[in-house]
This record gives C-alpha cells, sequence and structure tokens, in this order.
C-alpha cells in the first residue's frame, strides 16, 4: 500500500516554472516506480514522465524532455516534478502515481494538483 500526497501547484504566466511534490509513505519505496501524469480538460489523462526510487532512472514523454525533470529524495520519501519553460498546453491537473517494479499498472494515485499556464 502506497500513498502519495501532491503539492505545489499553482497559476504561473507562461515561460515560468513550477516544482511540484509527491510525498510518498510505504514500507518499501524501493520496490516501487513513481510516475507523473496530466489530465487536461476534456482529455485523456496522459504520461508526464517516471522514476524508479531505486536506481532513480528516469524517462519522459516527448512533448516535456528538454523542460521537465523528474527527480527523488530518498530520506524525504519525496518526488519532485521541475518544470520549466512552462507553455499554456501545460495547463492541466497532475498526479502522481506509484507501481511495482516489472508491472506495468500504477495502482497508486494521489489527488492530483492544479497546474494553470497563462498566456
Amino acid at each position: 500500500q502506497v500513498q502519495l500526497a501532491e503539492s505545489g501547484g499553482g497559476l504561473v504566466q507562461a515561460g515560468g516554472s513550477l516544482r511540484l511534490s509527491c510525498a510518498a509513505s510505504a514500507r518499501t519505496l524501493s520496490a516501487y516506480r513513481m510516475g507523473w501524469f496530466r489530465q487536461a480538460p476534456g482529455k485523456e489523462r496522459e504520461f508526464v514522465g517516471g522514476i524508479s526510487w531505486s536506481s532513480g532512472s528516469t524517462r519522459y514523454a516527448d512533448f516535456v524532455k528538454g523542460r521537465f525533470t523528474i527527480s527523488r529524495d530518498n530520506a524525504k520519501s519525496t518526488v519532485y516534478l521541475q518544470m520549466n519553460s512552462l507553455k499554456p498546453e501545460d495547463t492541466a491537473v497532475y498526479y502522481c502515481a506509484a507501481g511495482i517494479i516489472m508491472r506495468p499498472e500504477y495502482p497508486y494515485w494521489g489527488q492530483g494538483t492544479q497546474v494553470t499556464v497563462s498566456s
């Protein structure tokens, strides 16, 4: 069982930056991988990027490469999504999720945090 709580969303102008945080609690976080997803109004939820708790390896969706960076702080059990050069089309509710390594699904989700980018 994993509990997740996002924070850090808000309103920012295009070109600006935000850092989202996802505090996680679980018995063995190293068994999990973390993902960031987003859902814009009227659109399906999409994968933004992910990170392995144990190795720190990351992967990103093509539309955020070079702008977004995912990192983790093992001591704080927190994963971060640093978002730079934000665009209005990045406006969405952002969610963090956790899934067991080597399994494709993400069973555990946070409540989401709103990111709004104004033009």
